[in-house]
């Protein structure tokens, strides 16, 4: 008879990180001695980068007592990291309120509806600000009912970057990776990941990336000189800043799945485009390079988006 069974299998928490690093060989076919690599996001449970920040300061507030079977988890958000506490929240027997713009696309409704996830909808011109205004406001209207998780100032989005996504990439590219680009959100991605890396090597280089305009559609991505800044974001970090057109992010999301057979959401695809430009500049230098970026999600998300369908 079997007194006690050892466990099998892996936790939900467990599955988050350790992704797959892709070599985008086509994309810098005709520049020598270069290499651009994505780590593959999507690997996560929860379907994105989001899950590492996201499973952190849960972790965090669950070791500090602050989450329970009625005191819930808040927290603003444009899609990812709302997805990722919706899963947790279902996983680890917590409720989660989230505020978001209405215009978020419909898989993420789904994903969130599924998750059984309650959703405070707020105006979509308001962007990702809109929502942040919402949850300081029902945080100080009702402190006993929530966690106001607040992943836009909270250290442990950042720190999971430090533990985690540097060091992979360390030891993926065998300590070679020369470049580290990012697009800018909360901005957790890019300053823990930076921060550990330069300890590595201070030779890195490190480049972030963020919309063009306050008006875009590289959604997850914030225009940090008209947003409401992240608390844990600190621009010194980055080596360079680029720009980036949405135009540019949607032609690179089309030929990742025409010409690549891969399918990656609208930021990943900003970051891939960023990554290129670099490629490009070191390749015109004369310099070899390995430069890794943030495929922060897979297309599954964007699939009802009018752009694939347009030429």
């Amino acid at each position: 008879m079997i007194t006690s069974l050892k466990p099998f299998g892996t936790t939900i928490l467990e599955r988050v990180g350790n992704t797959p690093l892709i070599r985008l060989e086509r994309l810098t076919a005709h520049l020598p001695n270069i290499q651009i690599l994505g780590k593959a996001e999507w690997a996560n449970p929860g379907g994105s980068v989001k899950d590492r920040a996201a499973s952190a300061i849960v972790a965090d507030a669950q070791r500090r007592g602050l989450l329970s079977g009625t005191r819930g988890l808040l927290d603003a958000t444009s899609g990812n990291t709302g997805i990722a506490y919706a899963m947790l929240g279902a996983a680890l027997n917590f409720p989660v309120t989230l505020c978001m713009p209405s215009n978020v696309s419909p898989e993420r409704k789904r994903y969130l509806a599924a998750y059984g996830a309650e959703v405070i909808w707020t105006n979509p011109a308001d962007g990702s600000d809109g929502a942040i205004r919402k949850a300081r406001e029902l945080s100080a209207a009702q402190p006993d009912r929530y966690f106001y998780a607040d992943q836009y100032s909270n250290d442990e989005n950042w720190r999971a970057h430090y533990r985690t996504t540097a060091n992979e990439i360390w030891q993926q590219t065998e300590g070679q990776v020369t470049h580290f680009v990012a697009g800018l959100g909360t901005s957790g991605t890019f300053m823990g990941t930076t921060r550990r890396l330069k300890e590595l090597n201070p030779n890195i280089r490190c480049i972030s990336m963020q919309p063009d305009s306050p008006f875009n559609g590289l959604e997850g991505l914030k225009h940090m000189a008209t947003a409401i800044v992240p608390r844990i974001y600190d621009p010194a970090l980055a080596d360079a800043n680029l720009d980036m057109p949405t135009e540019d992010a949607y032609a690179m999301v089309k030929n990742l799945g025409r010409n690549h057979g891969l399918l990656v959401g609208i930021s990943a695809a900003a970051a891939v485009t960023a990554s290129l430009r670099i490629a490009e500049a070191e390749a015109a230098a004369g310099r070899e390079a390995v430069i890794v970026t943030i495929l922060c999600d897979s297309a599954e998300k964007y699939m009802s988006e009018r752009f694939w369908q347009e030429n």
